[in-house]
């Protein structure tokens, strides 16, 4: 018996050990992982509408806005003050203007020059309160600040069905370069296979080495946009978790295909536009927008009419605590702004641009819909064409590859037929992607041009 023999067994228990509790640590971490998170394109764009940085900087304004109310409708509620003070304060008698009269032959009661009086120290307790009885110009804005909430929800809905066609596009970057991938490694495959026929056949004796060597320079092109096409996939995959606004190491499983090519639900162009109209956030918050500069408007021109308001303080005041006497004051008060030396009418014609501005816009944009829903259905319409015309190139070119490699495995031909009809079913498959690519494309673009990419299926 070798005598090395107990050594060597004992080794390899160790490395069994080794093994079992590599074993071991690798099944705790697969246990430990978290599951895919399954998304589909509908799924996706919903969830980032959701929860977007942009929607959540849009909901924060809304609260701006609702604190802007609060604050408006301050100003015809009661105003409530306590104004305790203690003073202490010197009087030049000069200042007075005049001398209190004496006596013929007495001195002046006052220095003529003037003397100091004082210091007088005296305590004042007490308690202010005003309530506005009619103030149309504050009425107007709250009323103002209002519709400023109802545009700021409207800008949230717009935040996010832009955050959903953002994530439904990198979906679809996402999905394409999934393919992609796929398609670079069938290419490596037959590639491979290809230089595995061309080496038999050198061996064989009835191959060249030329064969070998095209053979060898097609797999490393193959190769290489594998490569190529992995590293597309990777940054495709952190700009989708990015779109969605999840930690950039959460595994993201896609339950959609980009072969689906479903046609949307058949609708005229009328139909889709006047859907868009109605449906698009955009328009609905290019409308809330104008009805708050024009409800701005009637704030400022309400500040020209007269308001009434009540008010009064009522306190102690006096030199001590031990002399102290109560005092009020109460009444009511009108004012009426006469002339502001055409402030109220700048803001006026400022606040009358500011609408005209949205208002520009606002119709603008409805012009802009029926350009938007036009292009986007031919999109569609032209992509389902080049997608059914991209199958049958790439139905043809794998024909051709499977004619041609037969050829050079039967030794009739060389296999530059062979490469040559690879780098043609290479192109048909980009083709073919791309197509799909454009067609899913043109889906988001027509949900996104009737506002309805968050409802996606």
């Amino acid at each position: 018996m070798n005598a090395n023999y107990p050594k060597l067994i004992r080794v390899g228990a160790g490395l069994s050990l080794i093994a079992a509790l590599l074993a071991f640590f690798v099944r705790a971490a697969e246990a430990q992982a978290p599951a895919p998170r399954r998304l589909s394109l509908g799924d996706a764009a919903r969830l980032a509408a959701a929860q977007t940085a942009a929607v959540q900087s849009a909901a924060a304004r809304v609260q701006e806005a609702q604190a802007r109310v609060t604050q408006s409708r301050s100003a015809l509620l009661p105003q409530l003050s306590a104004v305790p003070n203690w003073t202490s304060h010197t009087v030049n008698s000069a200042s007075f203007g005049f001398n209190f009269p004496t006596a013929p032959g007495q001195p002046p009661l006052l220095d003529p020059n003037g003397q100091i009086i004082g210091p007088v120290k005296l305590w004042d307790l007490r308690g202010q309160a005003s309530q506005s009885l009619i103030d149309i110009g504050a009425t107007e804005r709250v009323r103002a600040a209002r519709a400023g909430v109802v545009a700021a929800g409207a800008d949230v809905a717009t935040a996010a069905e832009q955050a959903a066609t953002v994530a439904a596009a990198a979906y679809i970057r996402e999905l394409r370069s999934e393919t992609t991938l796929q398609a670079r490694v069938a290419d490596s495959t037959l590639a491979s296979d290809l230089l595995s026929i061309a080496r038999d056949q050198l061996t064989a004796g009835v191959g060249v080495a030329l064969d070998v060597t095209r053979a060898q320079s097609q797999l490393a092109n193959a190769r290489a946009q594998l490569i190529a096409a992995r590293n597309d996939r990777d940054r495709s995959q952190l700009d989708l978790r990015r779109a969605l606004n999840l930690p950039l190491d959460t595994p993201v499983e896609l339950t959609d295909s980009l072969n689906s090519v479903t046609p949307p639900d058949a609708i005229n162009e009328q139909t889709a536009i006047d859907i868009a109209v109605r449906t698009r956030p955009d328009i609905r918050a290019a409308d809330a927008q104008l009805a708050a500069a024009q409800q701005q408007l009637a704030a400022i021109r309400a500040t020209r009419l007269p308001t009434v308001g009540l008010f009064g303080n009522d306190g102690a005041n006096g030199i001590g605590f031990n002399h102290l006497l109560n005092t009020y004051t109460y009444g009511v008060q009108v004012t009426w702004p006469a002339f502001e030396g055409g402030r109220r009418e700048g803001q006026q014609q400022e606040q009358e641009a500011v609408a005209r501005d949205i208002d520009i816009r606002r119709r603008d944009l409805r012009q802009q819909v029926a350009v938007d829903v036009r292009g986007a259905m031919l999109d569609i319409a032209s992509a389902r064409e080049q997608v059914d015309a991209a199958r049958e190139r790439q139905r043809l070119a794998e024909l051709e590859v499977q004619q041609a490699r037969d050829r050079f495995r039967a030794g009739v031909a060389g296999n530059a037929d062979v490469i040559t009809a690879l780098a043609g079913l290479n192109a048909s498959r980009t083709g073919l992607i791309d197509a799909l690519a454009a067609y899913q494309t043109a889906r988001i673009s027509l949900a996104r041009a009737e506002g309805t990419v968050s409802q996606l299926r």
